[in-house]
């Protein structure tokens, strides 16, 4: 057999892998609210806590605004550094879709019923100096009638050392979605994310976060 021929077996074998109703899903999956839709995220953690409003009918440097901070309204230097950083961040570029880097060639299915798959894979390394890609575990939750990711979890699989003098325990984000309605597509509900980790001299990694979203509404142009 001519190689051509071989490499085109061994990527349509690879690819006959995944069932075609997770492929559907992941080919329009989007771990960040859609173009579009407005909407509140609140952020929680290390002490602290922000709630932002992003207006979609506005002109893309203008459309977030901060509502609080810490559970009060924010000062005028606080408003003006919050515009500031977002208008640096909105400047950057534009970064990979996160289930590029799912290694599907070694899917595993967990569970399987008529309403809901339960899948895991490896990912890939996103550059050749990643360190972390090999000992994280993605966990997808699949809404079969809808073809629809419900949860998404990128998991530790033990603790690992990324680097010189730093150990992770344990690292885990998970990402919640709700399912498509007549009237919405799927939209992001929740995100949380777990650090458990040392680093030189003892220093603690340790940390939580958890961002939530809500107050969802078309963009009215």
């Amino acid at each position: 057999m001519r190689l051509p021929a071989l490499f085109g077996l061994l990527v349509a074998t690879a690819s006959a892998a995944v069932p075609p109703a997770l492929q559907a899903a992941l080919d329009a999956f989007q771990a960040e609210p859609p173009p579009g839709w407005s909407f509140t995220q609140t952020t929680v953690g290390d002490g602290k806590s922000t709630v932002e409003r992003c207006d979609a009918a506005r002109p893309e440097f203008e459309r977030w605004s901060l509502v609080q901070q810490d559970g009060r309204a924010p000062t005028d230097d606080e408003t003006r550094r919050y515009q500031e950083n977002r208008s640096r961040r909105s400047r950057g570029g534009t970064a990979p879709k996160l289930t590029s880097q799912f290694d599907l060639a070694t899917l595993e299915t967990l569970s399987d019923t008529a309403e809901r798959a339960t899948y895991r894979c490896p990912l890939k390394r996103t550059d050749p100096g990643d360190k972390t890609a090999e000992f994280i575990r993605a966990t997808i939750v699949l809404h079969k009638p809808t073809r629809t990711i419900e949860s998404l979890e990128l998991g530790s699989a033990a603790g690992f050392k990324p680097t010189f003098g730093v150990t992770i325990a344990e690292m885990k984000t998970t990402m919640t979605y709700s399912l498509p309605a007549a009237e919405a597509p799927s939209l992001p509900q929740k995100v949380t994310v777990r650090m458990r980790g040392r680093a030189l001299l003892d220093k603690s990694l340790d940390a939580d976060l958890t961002v939530t979203f809500c107050d969802y509404a078309p963009a009215k142009r």
